[in-house]
């Protein structure tokens, strides 16, 4: 029995007898090995732990000191909406072997959900690679931007950060919209601009035309041109070579005294707030006292590191680098993005930080249920620490209770932020229509005559008629001054306003020649004002055009991508705030104003818009024992109005013939109890009404 239970783990341990296979899994070396005589059976996995340990050491033995800031390329990757930046991303990650991209591990940098699934990038991210060339090791840190132009902060904010950036061209689409507003951005900040010419391996691709465009569009030499196929790999050695030929090094002293500039945080539940941070001078280790010149707050350093793309902590950081710090901030609010650090006992000049970004698109929002309003409100806290462009102000509303009116950089923009709350804290709210923000020049104090105000001394909930002697009193005060309104409701009267205005945008549209008729005619019914055409080949053409910003926020980008086969691009660009005739139109229901329904539209389109909000509430308003008088009305005048008719019994059932006058005594009373309950009934709108009539229908 022994002899045979020998034998037996002999044979068991008799690596003759496996069949083992190395395989690459996701980014991770593992060893299968199974027994020839297991074919039904699980195989045995296991990781590559050498490999994992010796990057384990890796880290520790990195010291940042042996990067001076001769040997620092900061720089961005910018460019229009899929023309490969993540791509490109990677096989620098790739070459720089600081990753191994796979099938499973594909765009790297594009750490969020809502990026993953809509398959853009809107969230700048931060990478330090490690190149070695003629002999010297380089410190490359690589920030990978949004190409969206409703996420163009996160561009303007990364660039502060940098030195250069690499202009990133289809060789196949050629020079987009967002191109040339990113150019501009780099150019105006001075930075060294490297232009890359991507996807030459795909069948369709003309470099030589694309280069032609940016040499007469940019005025940049076509030799000064990279030709590249991140997919492929063909030519991104060249782009490392040249980042560190052309792109000088930050312009910072490490003997200086420690100052920083904080242009990107995350919260953390567990650490706080971790803060990405450019080193302008001198350098900062854990334990450290550090000042906050926006808050200023002391603390003590707990982490520094760099990022690859993963948190990689440090001994130090030093003048030049880009890397993360954690100081045990808790507070949302201490983390100011473009706030300036420095050491306790060495107070410095603060640093010019950002400019705030200009909402150009506010909407409500809501938590579906009252009971979660706490935990909405320290969600919206942490994700706008995140997405600094986001304003945030209290508002409150009858049917849908307390809530907050949010300022967002464009649409998408809005509903990317709605689809981070839902997936990152499961959180549920009813997002509002899309308004804009619309000024109003105030009137002479002589022409005003202010009637009572309502008393302050217990709370009141305000209605539009308190709006409107509030702001009796502020024209007696400011007469002839400018006002933003952001929420429809508190429009002013036009008897106290000498001239309303409406935002501006100027719209760059670039097309193939094909389609110009169609497209100046989309663009003249969006009231939209030719400013200029040119055509920057012999196939394309550049036009702009100044729009109102409330016609081109919702629909304009899909019926343009509809008129021209997905073709044309568009690109916007605040242009200020012009005279226009605006009215307020306000919806009643029997009578009665309902306030979260008000909206501010042009005189040209109020009929229009009246006439299809009334259809919409009689399909949502459920019916009632009365009639319900829905309409649309401009001040004291109806534009537009529909009718929900009444649940009515049928009096004359009972009535098995008999003189005309017995039946017509019936129905006049049931006429006369319909018209007393309609007089003291209310309607109450239902939440679910609000959510399908103000939430904008997705396209």
């Amino acid at each position: 029995m022994s002899l045979s239970l020998t034998s037996s783990l002999r044979r068991l341990m008799d690596l003759k007898t496996y069949k083992i296979e190395r395989r690459q899994l996701c980014s991770w070396p593992v060893t299968l090995i199974r027994h020839r005589w297991m074919r039904n059976r699980p195989s045995v996995c296991l990781y590559n732990l050498s490999r994992k340990m010796s990057t384990e050491k890796e880290k520790e033995k990195i010291d940042m000191s042996r990067f001076p800031v001769e040997n620092i390329r900061n720089f961005s990757i910018i460019a229009h909406v899929d023309h490969g930046k993540s791509t490109l991303a990677d096989r620098l990650l790739e070459i720089t072997g600081m990753w191994h991209v796979t099938e499973c591990n594909k765009q790297v940098l594009d750490k969020l959900q809502v990026e993953r699934e809509r398959g853009i990038t809107v969230k700048a991210q931060t990478a330090s690679l490690f190149y070695n060339h003629q002999g010297q090791t380089y410190l490359l840190n690589l920030i990978d931007t949004p190409g969206h132009v409703d996420f163009s902060y996160e561009v303007s904010r990364s660039i502060s950060a940098c030195q250069g950036v690499l202009l990133i061209v289809d060789a196949n689409q050629g020079i987009q919209a967002q191109t040339v507003a990113n150019f501009y951005l780099a150019f105006e900040a001075q930075l060294t601009i490297i232009p890359v010419l991507n996807k030459i391996d795909l069948k369709n691709a003309d470099p030589e035309r694309v280069e032609s465009q940016i040499e007469k569009v940019f005025d940049i030499p076509k030799e000064d041109c990279i030709r590249i196929s991140a997919k492929m790999g063909t030519n991104v050695d060249q782009v490392l070579e040249e980042i560190v030929k052309r792109i000088p090094p930050p312009a910072a002293r490490t003997e200086d005294p420690f100052k920083a500039l904080v242009f990107d945080s995350t919260f953390d539940h567990y650490r706080g707030v971790v803060t990405n941070i450019a080193l302008f001078g001198g350098q900062v280790s854990k334990g450290d006292r550090i000042m906050s010149a926006h808050m200023g707050k002391v603390y003590e350093v707990n982490e520094v590191g760099v990022l690859r793309p993963e948190e990689h902590p440090t001994d130090r950081l030093y003048a030049g680098q880009v890397g993360f710090m954690i100081a045990g901030m808790k507070e949302v609010k201490e983390a100011q993005i473009g706030d300036t650090l420095f050491h306790q006992k060495h107070p410095v000049e603060a640093l010019p930080g950002f400019k705030p970004a200009k909402p150009m698109v506010f909407a409500g929002m809501y938590p579906m249920d009252q009971s979660e309003y706490n935990s909405l409100r320290s969600a919206v806290e942490r994700l706008t620490l995140n997405d600094s462009s986001v304003t945030v102000q209290r508002d409150s509303s009858h049917a849908l209770g307390a809530g907050w009116r949010l300022g967002f950089l464009g649409l998408l923009h809005m509903e990317v932020f709605n689809q981070r709350l839902e997936q990152e804290y499961n959180a549920s709210v009813i997002v509002t229509a899309p308004t804009v923000p619309y000024k109003a020049i105030l009137s002479s104090a002589k022409l005003i005559k202010a009637g009572p105000v309502p008393s302050t001394e217990e709370p009141v909930h305000l209605t539009p008629k308190h709006f409107h002697l509030i702001f009796l009193i502020l024209y007696q005060e400011h007469g002839g001054k400018e006002i933003t309104i952001v929420n429809p409701a508190q429009f002013p009267d036009r008897s106290v306003v000498s001239e309303y205005l409406e935002p501006m945008v100027m719209g760059t549209i670039i097309t193939p020649d094909d389609f110009i008729g169609k497209i100046m005619t989309l663009c003249l019914g969006h009231r939209g004002v030719q400013k200029n055409v040119v055509y920057i080949d012999n196939q394309r053409v550049m036009m702009k055009y100044l729009f109102p910003l409330n016609e081109v926020i919702v629909d304009f980008y899909d019926h343009l991508k509809s008129l021209s086969s997905g073709y044309a691009r568009q690109d916007t660009v605040y242009a200020g705030y012009q005279p226009a005739e605006l009215v307020k139109m306000d919806i009643l229901l029997n009578g009665k104003s309902v306030e979260e329904l008000t909206m501010v539209v042009h005189k040209d389109r109020a009929y229009a818009a009246g006439k299809a909000l009334c259809e919409r509430l009689k399909d949502c308003i459920p019916r009632q024992l009365f009639e319900i008088a829905v309409q649309a009305a401009v001040g004291s005048k109806v534009i537009a109005r529909e009718t929900i008719k009444a649940y009515r019994k049928n009096v004359l059932a009972k009535c098995y013939g008999g003189d005309i006058t017995r039946k017509m005594k019936l129905l006049k009373k049931q006429a006369e109890g319909k018209k007393k309950m309609r007089r003291i009934g209310n309607v109450e709108v239902p939440k679910d009404a609000f959510i399908s009539v103000l939430k904008r229908k997705d396209k």
